[in-house]
C-alpha cells in the first residue's frame, strides 16, 4: 500500500531541511501542510521553500492562492486528497510536512462534513465582526452554542466567526456537525515528529525572526499592507508589523512581539501534536535515525 510520510513539529524546529532529505531519499515530492505558504505573496514571513529548495524537490500546495482568496481546511482536505491520488500513481511514498495542525489532521483524519458557508452569511458575519467586535460575537456564541464556546480559542476571530456562520446559516449548533470520527484513507500514514528542548527551540525561533527581518519581511509587510483585513494576513509576523505601520508600535517592539507570539504558537502546536499517540518523535539532528526508521517502516513497492 502507498504511504504518506507526515513530518510534523512546531514552527522553527527544522522541518524544511529534514523534509527535503526524506523526499530525496524516497525519490518523491512534498505536499505542504502550511496554511499560509499557500499564498503566493508571503514567501518571507511564511518561510516558504526557496527557489533552490524547490529545485531539489517538487512541492505542491505552495504559492497557489492570492491574498483575497477564501480557503478552508475542508478545501485543503479535498485538494490534498485529489493530489495524493495522482501522486501515488507515480510514487510509493509522498512526504506531507507543515505546522498547520488542522491541515495535517485534515489529510490524516479528515474534516467533519460541515456545510460550506454561503456568501451572504459570510458578509453578514464579517460586518458584525467589524462593527460589534470579537467580544460581542463571543457572547453571542455562548448563547447559540455553549458547548463549542467552552472549548474554542476565544481570541481567534476566525474560529468564533466560522462557528457563528454555521449557527446562522443552518439553525443548528456548530457542535452538532463536529463528529470528530476519523475517516479511512486508501493509504498508510507514518507520522514522524520533530522536537527540541524549549530553550533550543526558542533560540532558533528568535534567530529565524531576525533572519526574516534581514531578508526583507518589513518590505513584504508593506507590500501586502493594503490587504491587511484579509484572513490570510491574520497571522504572526504580519499582524505585529501592521501595528508598526499603523504607528501604534515601534519597530523593535513589533519584532520582539513577533518572537514572543511565535514562541507562544510553538507551544500550542506541541500541545496539539502531543495528543497524537501515532507520532514517533525524534530530534532534528537524528536525520540518519529518521531515515533508518522510515526505510524499515515504509514498504518497498
Amino acid at each position: 500500500m502507498n504511504t504518506l510520510i507526515a513530518l510534523i513539529g512546531p514552527t522553527g524546529v527544522g522541518k524544511t531541511e529534514l523534509s527535503l532529505q526524506v523526499a530525496e531519499a524516497f525519490h518523491t515530492c512534498i505536499l505542504s501542510a502550511d496554511s499560509r505558504q499557500l499564498y503566493a505573496d508571503l514567501p518571507i514571513g511564511t518561510a516558504a521553500p526557496t527557489p533552490e529548495q524547490l529545485k531539489r524537490v517538487r512541492h505542491y500546495l505552495v504559492g497557489t492562492l492570492q491574498l483575497t482568496d477564501y480557503y478552508s481546511a475542508a478545501q485543503y482536505e479535498a485538494d490534498a486528497l485529489r493530489l495524493l491520488d495522482e501522486l501515488f500513481g507515480r510514487h510509493r511514498a509522498v512526504v506531507l510536512t507543515g505546522g498547520s495542525m488542522m491541515y495535517v489532521d485534515a489529510v490524516c483524519r479528515g474534516i467533519d462534513d460541515i456545510p460550506t458557508v454561503d456568501e451572504d452569511t459570510r458578509r453578514l458575519m464579517l460586518q458584525k465582526y467589524e462593527t460589534e467586535g470579537l467580544e460581542r460575537l463571543c457572547a453571542e456564541l455562548r448563547l447559540l452554542d455553549p458547548e463549542y464556546y467552552r472549548i474554542v480559542d476565544l481570541k481567534n476571530p476566525k474560529r468564533v466567526v466560522h462557528a457563528l456562520e454555521i449557527c446562522y446559516m443552518t439553525g443548528r449548533t456548530y457542535t452538532s456537525f463536529r463528529t470528530q470520527t476519523p475517516k479511512e484513507r486508501p493509504f498508510r500514514i507514518v507520522k514522524v515528529g520533530l522536537r527540541r528542548e524549549r530553550e533550543e527551540l526558542y533560540a532558533r525561533i528568535n534567530s529565524r525572526v531576525d533572519r526574516m527581518m534581514e531578508d526583507g519581511l518589513l518590505d513584504e509587510a508593506k507590500r501586502v499592507y493594503p490587504h491587511k483585513g484579509c484572513n490570510a494576513l491574520n497571522t504572526v509576523g504580519y499582524k505585529e508589523l501592521f501595528k508598526y505601520l499603523d504607528g501604534e508600535w515601534t519597530l523593535p517592539f513589533a519584532v520582539e512581539k513577533i518572537k514572543q507570539n511565535s514562541r507562544i504558537y510553538s507551544r500550542k502546536q506541541m500541545t496539539w501534536f502531543k495528543r497524537d499517540r501515532d507520532i514517533r518523535w525524534f530530534h532534528p539532528d537524528q536525520a540518519a535515525e529518521i531515515l533508518d526508521y522510515l526505510r524499515a517502516t515504509v514498504p518497498a513497492q
